[in-house]
């Protein structure tokens, strides 16, 4: 079995807001930047996959923040990946430790693998060979991604994909959904640094020239999110739990 890999960092400039915290979309990025470096570490990577016209592609995401980091300040994340939780999500697990190694964050991602001619899901088994050894048997850190239904937005905002927004699968970057739906929040929702839990669900692909509704809702302490692409089909929904 393998062992959680771990990945250093430090809250550079660019990385905070006027308060000078890390944002949520860097903390996010940060996460998934670890995701790609150690897949391709433990040779699992996109650009494996590609060789037989394959990609991984992220399905859902849950991430607990319990504090955002200050500027400059260093902070690791532990990485592992969990054995299939079905013939077509792979798991992939964080935890997110300030300098002293005190846990301030966790995160579980579902991932699957994508036919790139039909654009459709593919069995896990395909790629089975390159899993092994791979695996990790400690539990994941928080619960799985829940499922975010029954949105009715009262403020809805449009946004045109252009070429920033796009990643190398040609489709919206994971980090530009997280952008719309904070930059639909009162401001004070992303200045008191309140812990916080963020569920997110990828249904369909968003690609360059659509122009995208962002659908957002307030109940209580939970803010509600739906990304409709140019067909007007939910293409993402999300969840943010102010606790």
């Amino acid at each position: 079995m393998a062992e959680k890999t771990n990945y250093k960092f430090s809250v550079a400039p660019e990385k905070v807001d006027f308060m000078l915290h890390a944002t949520i979309e860097s903390l996010c990025s940060d996460l998934l930047n670890v995701a790609g470096v150690d897949a391709k570490h433990n040779g699992i990577s996109a650009d494996v996959l590609m060789q037989h016209n394959r990609s991984w592609v992220l399905s859902r995401m849950a991430v607990e923040i319990d504090r955002q980091p200050k500027q400059y300040e260093e902070y690791s994340i532990d990485t592992w990946v969990s054995p299939h939780a079905s013939r077509l999500i792979s798991p992939r697990n964080f935890e997110l430790l300030d300098g002293k190694g005190k846990q301030f964050g966790r995160a579980v991602s579902q991932w699957c693998v994508i036919d790139f001619e039909k654009r459709m899901p593919v069995s896990l088994e395909e790629v089975d060979s390159l899993f092994e050894g791979k695996f990790c048997d400690t539990p994941s850190p928080c619960e799985t991604p829940r499922k975010v239904r029954g949105i009715e937005p009262t403020i809805v905002r449009r946004h045109e994909v252009r070429y920033s927004d796009i990643d190398f699968n040609r489709h919206v970057n994971t980090m530009r959904y997280i952008r719309m739906m904070l930059n639909t929040l009162p401001i004070e929702y992303l200045t008191e640094n309140r812990p916080l839990r963020l569920d997110i669900h990828f249904a369909k692909e968003c690609r360059l020239g659509e122009v995208l509704t962002i659908g957002y809702e307030q109940r209580d302490n939970l803010s509600l999110f739906e990304i409709r692409n140019g067909d007007n089909a939910v293409a993402c929904t999300a969840a943010i739990e102010w606790r």
